[in-house]
């Protein structure tokens, strides 16, 4: 029949945290949700009943496919968080988010890492310091894709650095006269990337380390 739209067998039932939302038409949404199979770039149409389509968000949800169209998001279920009414916290959670958004955007699918490594953060977060937990996840970020810089070769000159080392943006590694960063000593730094736990900054170095996050992957 012209005009109509082939639909698809439906998937089952996944899990995902929405990574962002775009507003097109009316008031029908383009979202993005990260689940463990990849990033799902969906449709949800206007009027229909969901949970709150939020960044940030997790959700269970269901995609229905077709030929000719996005798949349509349907069957939302938000899934809550016990910190989800502390607005520091949420801040803190959804620019790292947007961050995660920035870095799978073009990416269709992806190591189940990702979704893992969002699922630990919001278990963290009730009970530990919203920052610190980022930092940590960060760094494990960098480090399953291989660009954690452990070795504090000079990203700009090719020598070694040893005893204060400036980090830049991704934590890349510089002297202090070849980058404008912040500086951090070797031995914390040595610490940090093999325990992954920022326990070791104090909390000047923590927001130091969180304003390079800020800076993107």
């Amino acid at each position: 029949m012209l005009g109509a739209v082939l639909c698809l067998k439906e998937s089952r039932q996944m899990q995902g945290f929405i990574l962002h939302t775009q507003r097109v038409r009316d008031e029908d949404l383009i979202v993005y949700i990260l689940s463990q199979k990849g990033v799902h770039k969906c449709y949800r149409f206007y009027g229909l009943r969901h949970g709150l389509i939020l960044s940030g968000y997790k959700i269970d949800f269901e995609l229905e496919h077709s030929l000719s169209f996005l798949p349509r998001l349907k069957d939302t279920l938000h899934l809550g968080f016990s910190w989800i009414l502390d607005r520091d916290k949420m801040l803190v959670w959804q620019e790292f988010v947007r961050l995660v958004y920035r870095h799978l955007k073009d990416v269709e699918s992806c190591e189940s890492f990702y979704f893992e490594l969002l699922d630990e953060c919001i278990r963290r977060f009730e009970k530990q310091n919203p920052l610190r937990v980022i930092i940590d996840a960060y760094a494990n970020l960098l480090e399953f894709e291989g660009r954690l810089h452990k070795d504090f070769t000079c990203f700009a000159c090719d020598e070694r650095i040893s005893g204060e080392i400036t980090l830049l943006r991704a934590f890349l590694p510089a002297h202090k006269g070849c980058g404008v960063g912040f500086e951090f000593s070797e031995k914390k730094l040595k610490i940090f990337y093999e325990s992954k736990n920022c326990s070791c900054f104090d909390d000047d170095e923590v927001q130091k380390l969180y304003a390079l996050i800020k800076e993107g992957l």
